[in-house]
């Protein structure tokens, strides 16, 4: 029996599983192959392509204008990386708001082209067409409610969502909404625990939370934040696992000094 077959692929059910059994579910960003191959490695249930790629990789303000062709392109990158984890990959801004059809399009190219084995939208009942189409089309969706980065303008802000009465009540009738179109999971971002908590214990489908408290039925972090290549970025969230931003740096920053004094390459190092 080869290695490769005997790597149990983490699926849509795997994770259900997981939020029965109590097992809390972990997932992590990557938007390259060379990242995901670690990632997945480490041993994390689920990888997420997050249009987060808009930050950490393009170095935009806001998630809004990465594309659907650029996703595609993460995503294609990381599933080439991946052996056991579940792909999930984020559906961009403008395409699945607007229209069902448009919504089914997108997921599907993402399927077909990227590769992934689910897709992330946020939302609840707003889009509900869109995602009653796309999980009709087979396609497993994972949702977001909370903080939803790609509704930042509208929002005005990065703060907590749904503290006040209303925005709580709304999200646990959109979490349910949710459970009953047949998403998979949900994404909780930047809510209060409590609510967090109740929202878990509401639905039957696992939530993963980010800034949600211990709670959800998973966590997921930004790669590039967990690792510390972002220096900058310090929400209260975050916990930071390495500081790769000093080590990166102090390595090129020698790299730099040993190529100047002619100590690189020395002659072990030629041919």
């Amino acid at each position: 029996m080869s290695v490769h077959s005997e790597i149990k692929k983490i699926t849509t059910e795997t994770l259900r599983k997981m939020k029965f059994d109590k097992e809390k579910i972990t997932m992590l960003t990557a938007y390259d192959f060379t990242t995901a191959k670690m990632v997945d490695a480490g041993g994390v249930d689920s990888i997420l392509i997050g249009d987060s790629a808009a930050n950490v990789m393009a170095g935009f303000e806001t998630t809004l204008p990465i594309t659907l062709d650029q996703m595609i392109y993460h995503t294609q990158c990381v599933v080439r990386g991946v052996e056991r984890a579940l792909v999930v990959a984020d559906l961009p801004f403008g395409t699945y708001q607007s229209n069902p059809e448009k919504a089914l399009e997108s997921a599907v190219r993402m399927m077909k082209e990227g590769g992934a084995h689910a897709v992330k939208i946020e939302g609840g009942k707003e889009i509900e067409e869109s995602i009653r189409r796309i999980i009709n089309a087979g396609i497993p969706v994972c949702g977001h409610l909370g903080l939803t980065p790609q509704s930042i303008y509208q929002f005005g802000t990065y703060k907590v969502r749904a503290k006040e009465d209303a925005e709580a009540e709304k999200l646990i009738s959109d979490c349910k909404l949710l459970e009953e179109l047949g998403c998979f999971a949900v994404v909780l971002e930047k809510i209060p625990a409590a609510l967090a908590k109740r929202a878990s214990e509401s639905i039957s489908i696992p939530t993963i939370g980010i800034g949600a408290g211990q709670d959800c039925d998973g966590q997921v972090l930004v790669y590039q934040d967990m690792v510390g290549m972002n220096q900058g970025f310090s929400p209260k969230f975050l916990r930071r696992y390495l500081d790769l931003y000093s080590e990166i740096t102090g390595a090129v920053s020698q790299y730099v000094k040993d190529v100047k004094s002619a100590d690189f390459p020395n002659e072990k190092e030629s041919y």
